[in-house]
C-alpha cells in the first residue's frame, strides 16, 4: 500500500472529525461514509463516559477536535516532508497503549501505519472504544488497510518492534520484556510552568488550560510551577477561576477532597481556592486536584535542572524565559512534529 494512500485515509478521517464539535455536531455532505459512521460516532463519544468516567463529552471532543485540526494534507505534508522512506517490507509493530486521555496512543498508530508498517494494537482498557471506531471508518476508506491493522485482546505476540506506555513501574516490565527486539518504552513524565511574576490574567487563565484539561491526567498537563522569590500568588488563582467548575464533576472532587484532608493530617502547608490545593514540593508529579510549586533564584540554574531530569519532564511551560518551551494554553495541542519524550517515532520506525 502506497504512503500517499494511506495519507489520503488520514486526511478524510481528518475531515470525518471535523464534524464533532462540543456545541454542534454538523454532518457535512462530502465527508466520505458518513451514512455509516457518522450518527455512531455520536453515540460512541457520548457513551464514552459510561467506558471511562473521566472522559467526559467536554474532554472527548476536546481531543477530536485537535486530531481534526492535525490530521490536514498540509499538515501531514509538512510532517513528512523531513524524512526520506525507503521502499522495503513493512514490519509488525505492536502498541501498548495507554488510556489516561481520550485517544492518548493514536500519534503511534498513525505514525506506524503513515511510515508503511503493519500495526498491532493493544489497547488499554481505558481507551478501547475510539480508536477502534477510527480504524474501521480508515479500513472502510480502503479495505487494504484490513490486513495493516490488528487489535489483540490477549498477549502480544508476532512483532518485530515495540512502543510500550505506562507508568515507571510497567516500563521495567516492558524493558526485559522487549529487550530482544527494537523498542521505545515510555515511562511517567510530567510537565512544568516556569513563571517570572510578570504575567498578565491571560496567561494565568491560558495556563489554567494546561493544568486542568484532561482533569490533570495526561503527561502534558502542568503539575509543577517555578515561581521566583516572594512571588505573590493572586494573579495565579485568579487565572486558575477560570476552571472553578471542575469541582463539580464527582471523580475530581473526590480526588480533592481525599488529597486535601491527606495534606492537611500530614501538617503540609497549602494554598487552597476551594478546587485546587497548592503546595512547596520538590517533585514534579502532584497528584490530581493538586499543583506542587517550589521558589527558584536564577533561570539558567533552572535549565540546568531540567536538562539533568529532562526524562522525568515532558513539557515546559513559559513566557518565553525557557527556551523553545512552550506557550501557555499549548500543552494539550501538539503539532504532528511534537514527538512523546522527545523520541522521533518515524525515524525509529524507518530504521527497522
Amino acid at each position: 500500500m502506497l504512503q500517499s494512500e494511506i495519507k489520503n485515509c488520514f486526511v478524510e478521517l481528518g475531515k470525518f472529525l471535523s464534524q464533532f464539535s462540543l456545541d454542534n455536531n454538523q454532518q457535512k455532505s462530502e465527508v466520505k461514509n458518513n451514512d455509516l459512521f457518522f450518527h455512531s460516532f455520536i453515540d460512541l463519544i457520548e457513551l464514552s463516559q459510561s467506558h471511562n468516567n473521566w472522559f467526559t463529552p467536554e474532554n472527548v471532543h476536546y481531543s477530536i477536535t485537535n486530531w481534526a485540526e492535525a490530521l490536514t494534507e498540509d499538515n501531514l505534508n509538512q510532517w513528512l516532508s523531513h524524512y526520506t522512506f525507503k521502499e522495503k517490507d513493512p514490519k509488525n509493530v505492536g502498541l501498548i497503549l495507554a488510556g489516561n486521555i481520550p485517544l492518548v496512543g493514536f500519534h503511534d498508530f498513525l505514525s506506524v501505519l503513515i511510515s508503511g508498517n503493519n500495526v498491532i494494537i493493544k489497547t488499554s482498557s481505558k481507551d478501547d472504544h475510539l480508536i477502534k471506531f477510527l480504524a474501521n471508518y480508515l479500513i472502510s476508506l480502503d479495505d487494504q488497510l484490513k490486513n495493516k491493522i490488528t487489535f489483540v485482546e490477549g498477549k502480544l505476540e508476532n512483532f518485530d518492534a515495540v512502543i510500550a506506555t505506562g507508568s515507571n513501574n510497567t516500563s521495567r516490565y516492558f524493558e526485559y520484556y522487549f529487550a530482544s527486539v527494537p523498542n521505545i518504552i515510555r515511562k511517567s513524565r510530567n510537565s512544568v510552568a516556569v513563571l517570572s511574576g510578570n504575567e498578565t490574567l491571560e496567561d494565568m487563565e491560558l495556563l489554567s488550560e494546561d493544568v486542568f484539561r484532561y482533569f490533570g491526567l495526561g503527561c502534558r498537563n502542568v503539575s509543577k510551577i517555578f515561581v521566583p522569590k516572594n512571588y505573590d500568588f493572586e494573579l495565579f488563582f485568579k487565572g486558575m477561576y477560570a476552571q472553578k467548575d471542575v469541582i463539580f464533576y464527582e471523580k475530581y472532587a473526590n480526588n480533592y477532597d481525599y488529597n486535601k484532608a491527606v495534606f492537611l493530617m500530614s501538617n503540609f502547608e497549602l494554598l487552597d481556592n476551594e478546587f485546587l490545593t497548592i503546595k512547596e514540593d520538590t517533585s514534579y508529579s502532584s497528584p490530581i486536584s493538586s499543583l506542587f510549586y517550589e521558589y527558584y533564584e536564577d533561570v539558567e540554574d533552572l535549565k540546568t535542572r531540567f536538562k539533568n531530569d529532562s526524562e522525568q519532564i515532558q513539557c515546559i511551560v513559559s513566557n518565553g524565559i525557557i527556551e523553545d518551551s512552550v506557550k501557555f494554553g499549548e500543552t494539550q495541542k501538539p503539532k504532528l512534529w511534537d514527538y512523546a519524550d522527545n523520541v522521533d517515532t518515524i525515524l525509529f520506525l524507518n530504521n527497522l
